[in-house]
């Protein structure tokens, strides 16, 4: 028997696609048999092809000028928290009339949008308006209500 032998790879690594413009500015070089002089002429390579103009078959100069004047930065959109409280039955009744109000207006608008509405209301609402409000809202027992 001879000596012990090495096993060839199973797999194949992969590499990226080359263009015709980096297939003939890279050398081919083995990962595996990688001398200090081919990682030294790499670099230079790899310069020399970022130095190199692109030409494009496309017209880039009339795509390059309006992509600056469609971009709008669009404000990040506020992250939404789902919460449940308790109201009285009077209070869903007071809903469904604003709903069918803005309805005849010909706005269609959901509960939470009222009721956000309800909250611009009374952030611009003087202090005295403000307890005022909160004082004419009677106070519910907290909680799931229990089964009737």
């Amino acid at each position: 028997m001879s000596g012990p032998t090495t096993k060839a790879p199973s797999k194949k690594a992969f590499h990226f696609p080359k263009t015709a413009e980096t297939a003939a500015a890279e050398p081919a070089v083995s990962k595996r048999k990688t001398t200090k002089a081919a990682a030294e002429a790499a670099p230079e390579t790899k310069v020399k092809a970022t130095q190199a103009p692109v030409k494009s078959k496309t017209k880039a100069a009339p795509a390059e000028s309006a992509a600056p004047e469609d971009k709008v930065k669009r404000p990040k959109k506020e992250k939404v928290v789902r919460d449940s409280f308790t109201m009285p039955k009077s209070d869903y009744e007071k809903i469904s009339l604003l709903k069918q109000k803005c309805l005849a207006n010909g706005v269609h608008v959901k509960k939470g949008e009222l009721l956000r509405a309800g909250l611009l209301i009374l952030e611009k609402a003087n202090i005295e308006q403000l307890t005022a409000a909160v004082a004419a809202v009677e106070t519910v027992k907290t909680g799931r209500p229990g089964k009737s």
